[in-house]
């Protein structure tokens, strides 16, 4: 897939072992590659694995800083942006009754406002371009439903519901988004995870193994690629079969 060559792309969240591998894939199909994290030793270990990458430490958190973040990364670039894949998040569980105020918060505004705000920003870039790709990462428990998660299963349906608004607002401008839903996927998340927990996780797919990161990797390269030019406002669901829409 080389029609990404020359193509410049801003990844969030590039530091974990997601973001990792879709930094990988994007450098072996040619893309010019701008990897953000809020680790610099993590984002220093890209850069010399993959010289030809930018990177630039960003807490998308400061969400008043968002849109110079987005300006600062395309000059890295070189002044133009094709695509940007909106992979950081956090997670702040609790059960609802004993959840704060602050935890909900909290995991609302990083994950969904401030992907908002990312979106919005690249939104911009792209109409002068007249084109571009938007990923967005959100979560199998977003259609689900997840015990503990209501602060994150919110925010990642709303990512959801927000991407197709966006995507029939700018569509005719020749941006498509769209959305990639992860099942359970082998992280250093998951390997702390005792084995009993494990399993009964592994029950409930029906390809019987958690994911790894290069299948999250695998559906940003295609839909970043002009591969996906008439998929736009959907959602991409690898879970193993763990979630059919």
């Amino acid at each position: 897939m080389k029609d990404l060559k020359n193509k410049n792309i801003i990844v969030t969240g590039a530091s974990g072992g997601i973001g990792n591998s879709i930094i990988e894939k994007l450098n072996i199909a040619g893309a010019n590659i701008l990897a953000s994290g809020t680790k610099i030793e993590k984002l220093d270990q890209l850069k010399e694995k993959y010289e030809n990458i930018k990177i630039l430490k960003f807490d998308i958190s400061q969400s008043d800083k968002i849109e110079e973040f987005v300006e600062n990364a395309t000059k890295e670039l070189g002044g133009s942006l094709d695509c940007i894949v909106n992979n950081a998040g956090i997670t702040q569980d609790n059960l609802a009754i004993r959840m704060s105020l602050e935890e909900w918060q909290k995991v609302i505004d990083i994950n969904l406002t401030s992907t908002f705000l990312m979106t919005k920003s690249a939104i911009k870039k792209m109409l002068k371009n007249k084109s571009g790709r938007i990923v967005n990462i959100t979560s199998v428990v977003g259609h689900t439903g997840n015990p503990g998660q209501s602060n994150y299963t919110a925010s990642k349906a709303g990512i959801i519901a927000m991407s197709k608004s966006l995507a029939i607002e700018y569509a005719k401008k020749n941006i498509n988004i769209n959305c990639i839903s992860p099942g359970f996927i082998k992280t250093a998340m998951t390997d702390k995870l005792d084995d009993k927990f494990k399993d009964a996780i592994i029950s409930k797919i029906p390809s019987a193994r958690l994911g790894e990161p290069e299948d999250i990797a695998n559906a940003v390269l295609f839909l970043c690629s002009n591969q996906s030019s008439y998929i736009n406002g959907e959602t991409l669901h690898v879970n193993g079969g763990m979630y059919m829409a």
